[in-house]
């Protein structure tokens, strides 16, 4: 985000026009009040929605029929700074107000959780990075820009950039996976789509990148617990995503609710100032997560609202979602000198700077013609790019005896409630779909032409029919498809779960189906990944498919019948149990590796290895490594290497290098990600790749949170996953 030297004495000049409590006033985020018989607030109200607690149809009646408070009045008076919503009409009657009607004219922010997509729902994030395609994030976000300000948003709370090495962990679903590289690049693609280098009013958004910071590392994969790790660990995992984002230009963040190091994030100067607005350069501004400045109360670091306040804003927090602690309190703190009217204004002065950047003093409302092209059914152009990305989301995770693709010929029994779900596509922190819009895979088999016949049997939860799953195992067919996997409610936020195997009956399911004799191909809806042990032994085929969003059914059968050829990898580990969990890639070596020998890092219970590798995913065809040879450059390492589509149809792989730094002052992880590229080969082709390394991506950072290269001797890995790989050493020295 930069801004020219006349924005910014536009800025300058009217900070000085305006008085204390229009100061506070920019400080505050309301949310429409739900008044007349359902009397929460608008942000409780979506945490209704995604926690399960109402369903869609039941939010959609409430938000028809309540009467609803949209803080007219404070706005009129220059007391609100921003505002959530995505309906495009009240959007710009509400900036009607505070333009023409408030003593300044100064426009809101529009806020709202675009995390996947709004109307148009593409995957969730951990399924998109797992596409490894950065173009397609870049303009899936662009896609999301666009449609957000048609419905009246401006400020995207998105992306969600917490690296996630935890599935018990609901919010894993919400972000890019476990690892730090592909989190980041996946951060900037978002970031570029999403704010769309400033180009065309109409298409273009101002990101919140979230959430800061650590927010994933929650002990014990429990929502909103504490989290405790050394300098380095943050810096080296859990930070680079938003360093990236901040690279790019990244508008805004918001603070996470949890404690770190037992501060928490909300009232954290170290994190806050001295790291992002210092070290990584943020030049708008910071939001709380919703209530966390009141939840410092309650974290024992605040003696009630008024102390909360004030250490907030003093430790660089700029806006306060939905407390109004700030509106309360905030003006007669700097009165009483606790905070400074040079802190008041350089957090209004970023807010400041945010909405001039998205050209809202000149443009604040919404084109009517533009309002006009979504209210019927969604453009061509959305629906193709939400199936182009479910189709690029897909894993094949197992392929016994190259049982898929089917051929449309085949007589296909689906079981499993999920497959006849619309509603279940679309996945957690999607609020503003239309059930219309979606197809279920169910629905995507019918309009293939498939010949099947459907049982729903069970689904997550639930009782299992017994006389649905008899006659799906005594019908006349070649195969089973069971669609089995988690509710939208099972992930997202508040959503942690202990057991991360197939809840509900659907392993009964699964079990009774393969002692029938019958091929049993498991495809999976979920939103997280999930231990799948006894699957990975006993099943035929399993395609990971995630929550794809609106396209979802289209895409899935596609790829069925090999009109598509399966290219996604895994942005996370899968663990075989529960109790391997926490399971990541990247982990560092202990003095004593897991082994057979009795005294090593392993369970008596329980592999060590993976259910699945990071980075891991099967195709209809197979690829072959070969010839790695490094060369050394003054600043790169390049890893030249022959990759051969062996197999005989046209397929994509995504080709990885990792690297290993052997010998370090601090130990460092088995391997790390340094790049990737997606590659297309005919059947029997082959090509000489090269994938570069920059020598100053090689180091790391110290317990001092300084960033060195050390001379020594590095692993450089070549291959389709992180487990199976060409290896290489070369000897680097930086200096």
């Amino acid at each position: 985000m930069k801004l020219t030297t006349e924005q910014k004495k536009f800025i300058d000049e009217l900070l000085e026009k305006m008085t204390l409590e229009e100061k506070v006033g920019q400080l505050n985020l309301e949310s429409p009040s739900i008044v007349g018989g359902f009397d929460v607030p608008f942000e409780e109200l979506i945490e209704m929605l995604t926690d399960g607690r109402i369903s869609q149809e039941e939010f959609g009646k409430i938000m028809a029929t309540a009467e609803r408070d949209y803080h007219e009045d404070d706005i009129r008076a220059g007391m609100v700074g921003a505002l959530m919503g995505n309906d495009p009409i009240k959007a710009n009657e509400l900036q009607k107000i505070a333009v023409e009607e408030s003593r300044l004219g100064i426009p809101l922010l529009m806020g709202f959780d675009v995390i996947h997509g709004l109307r148009s729902v593409f995957p969730i994030a951990i399924a998109e990075a797992g596409s490894f395609d950065d173009d397609l994030m870049e303009r899936t976000a662009q896609m999301a820009a666009k449609e957000s300000r048609a419905y009246g948003i401006n400020w995207n709370f998105a992306p969600m950039l917490d690296v996630a090495r935890d599935s018990r962990w609901g919010r894993v679903s919400e972000g890019p996976g476990e690892d730090p590289f592909l989190a980041s690049r996946f951060a900037r693609a978002k970031i570029k789509g999403l704010q769309n280098n400033n180009e065309n009013v109409d298409s273009y958004v101002a990101a919140c990148t979230k959430h800061y910071v650590a927010y994933s590392a929650c002990e014990a994969g429990r929502d909103y617990n504490t989290t405790t790790m050394s300098t380095t660990q943050l810096y080296n995992v859990y930070l680079p995503t938003f360093k990236a984002a901040m690279e790019e230009g990244a508008c805004s963040a918001m603070a996470s609710f949890n404690d770190l190091n037992g501060v928490p994030c909300t009232v954290n100067s170290y994190t806050l100032r001295d790291i992002l607005k210092g070290e990584f350069g943020l030049e708008g501004f910071v939001v709380s997560d919703a209530n966390g400045i009141r939840e410092c109360v309650t974290h024992g670091i605040a003696e009630d609202d008024v102390d909360a306040g004030i250490q907030a804003l003093n430790a660089g927090l700029d806006m306060d979602m939905g407390t109004r602690i700030f509106y309360n309190h905030i003006a007669k703190a700097v009165k009483d000198g606790k905070v400074s009217m040079e802190t008041v204004d350089d957090a209004v002065r970023r807010i400041l700077s945010v909405k001039v950047w998205l050209g809202l003093f000149e443009n604040p409302y919404v084109d009517e013609a533009t309002i006009e092209a979504y209210k019927e059914s969604l453009p061509v152009e959305h629906i193709a790019l939400c199936q182009e990305a479910a189709e690029k989301s897909i894993v094949l995770l197992k392929n016994e005896d190259k049982l898929l693709p089917l051929n449309k010929a085949n007589k296909i029994t689906l079981v499993g409630e999920l497959a006849d779900r619309p509603d279940e596509v679309v996945g957690a922190w999607s609020l503003a779909w239309e059930k219309d819009d979606c197809v279920s895979i169910k629905a995507g088999l019918e309009a293939a032409g498939a010949k099947f016949e459907y049982y729903p049997v069970c689904g997550p939860e639930g009782e299992l029919n017994s006389e649905e799953l008899k006659a799906a195992i005594d019908a006349d067919s070649d195969i089973v498809i069971a669609v089995v996997g988690e509710y939208t409610s099972m992930s997202g936020e508040a959503s942690s779960k202990a057991d991360i195997t197939l809840p509900g009956h659907q392993q009964e399911m699964l079990k009774k189906l393969v002692a029938s004799g019958k091929k049993v191909v498991a495809v999976l809806m979920n939103g997280r990944p999930l231990a799948l042990g006894w699957e990975s032994e006993k099943l035929s085929a399993i395609i990971e498919g995630w929550h794809l969003g609106i396209q979802m059914g289209n895409a899935i059968t596609k790829v069925i019948f090999g009109e598509v050829n399966p290219s996604g990898k895994l942005a996370s580990t899968f663990s075989s149990v529960n109790g391997q969990e926490p399971l990541y890639y990247n982990h560092p070596n202990t003095g004593r590796p897991g082994s057979k020998s009795k005294f090593t890092s392993k369970y008596l219970d329980a592999p060590i290895e993976p259910c699945f590798p990071f980075g891991y995913g099967l195709s209809y065809t197979t690829f072959e490594y070969s010839d790695l040879k490094l060369t050394e450059t003054a600043d790169e390492i390049k890893a030249t290497f022959t990759l051969k589509n062996t197999g005989n149809v046209a397929g994509t792989e995504v080709t990885q290098l990792y690297m290993q730094d052997v010998t370090a002052s601090l130990v460092r992880p088995v391997r790390e990600l340094k790049n990737y590229a997606r590659v297309e080969l005919n059947s029997g082709e082959e090509k000489q790749l090269t994938l570069s390394l920059r020598k100053c991506d090689m180091g790391f950072y110290n317990n001092a949170g300084k960033y060195i290269c050390e001379d020594g001797l590095f692993r450089i890995y070549v291959g389709g996953n992180s487990r199976d790989t060409l290896e290489e050493e070369i000897r680097i020295q930086f200096k």
